[in-house]
């Protein structure tokens, strides 16, 4: 399944533009539930949420909806990723397993001085919880080092199962490559003077390449590091439209999810 979404729901530009005018803030997540198949909880990064939210956010979008949430800050920012994992507990234990079946991947965010460090980051892949209360999780790394571009880092990704975040960004490192059951792409390109963020045409180029995530190939005009290409099985694709102009982020959503269908 294709889901197209945004990053968070509360922003204030929205209304009038996402929400209709007089709709009650209370109300929001409701809305973009209906009009979108995923939403990216960023806030997350910072400061914990309790289950009791995680619950409420739950109950009020629609039963196939699906939250992907962002890992705190406390967790990548280390000096030694192996040391996380009481930092990675912690964080599950924080309330997000109350997002039951709608929670989708756990966002893994590292910051730019973050270089590539073979033992270190496949000390990290390894403490991440495979499944927690019976379900399996899905874990996704965004990096943004160019350290990173290499195929060894696609190796230790296949080895674990994580997948890698598709950056359509001017500031940080793209990585094609297919490394998990699912694929994760962060479009960041979308400009305030087209209605939808991004050209017809550009939807229409990136509706193609997540069609090609989906069949379990890597679309053939975006760069990957590692010679040899996954198997083509069929794979859960998960798309944001993420900064840039993010008053457009809604609109440039719900223009690809009618392209994906």
């Amino acid at each position: 399944m294709i889901r197209v979404g945004i990053g968070g729901w509360n922003f204030a530009p929205w209304r009038g533009t996402f929400y209709p005018k007089g709709l009650r803030q209370a109300d929001e997540l409701r809305y973009a539930g209906e009009h979108l198949t995923t939403i990216e909880i960023n806030g997350t990064f910072y400061r914990t949420q309790s289950a009791a939210s995680f619950g409420k956010w739950r109950d009020e979008t629609p039963d196939d909806f699906v939250f992907s949430v962002k890992g705190h800050r406390a967790v990548v920012n280390g000096r030694v990723l192996a040391d996380a994992g009481d930092a990675i507990a912690w964080f599950y234990g924080s309330g997000i397993l109350a997002l039951g079946d709608k929670l989708g991947p756990v966002l893994w965010q590292f910051a730019p001085y973050r270089k590539f460090d073979p033992a270190d980051f496949g000390a990290f892949l390894a403490l991440l919880p495979k499944e927690r209360e019976g379900r399996r999780m899905r874990h996704v790394v965004e990096v943004r080092n160019e350290s990173f571009l290499v195929p060894e880092f696609v190796d230790l990704l296949r080895r674990h199962e994580v997948a890698v975040v598709y950056a359509d960004s001017d500031d940080y490192p793209a990585i094609a490559d297919v490394t998990a059951p699912f694929a994760y792409m962060r479009l960041q390109r979308t400009a305030e003077d087209i209605d939808t963020g991004y050209a017809s045409a550009d939807l229409d180029r990136w509706a193609d390449r997540a069609s090609a995530f989906a069949a379990g190939r890597a679309p053939e005009d975006l760069v990957r590091f590692h010679p040899d290409p996954p198997p083509e099985v069929p794979r859960d694709v998960y798309v944001y439209m993420i900064a840039g102009a993010k008053v457009r982020a809604p609109a440039a959503a719900m223009a690809m999810i009618e392209r994906v269908g």
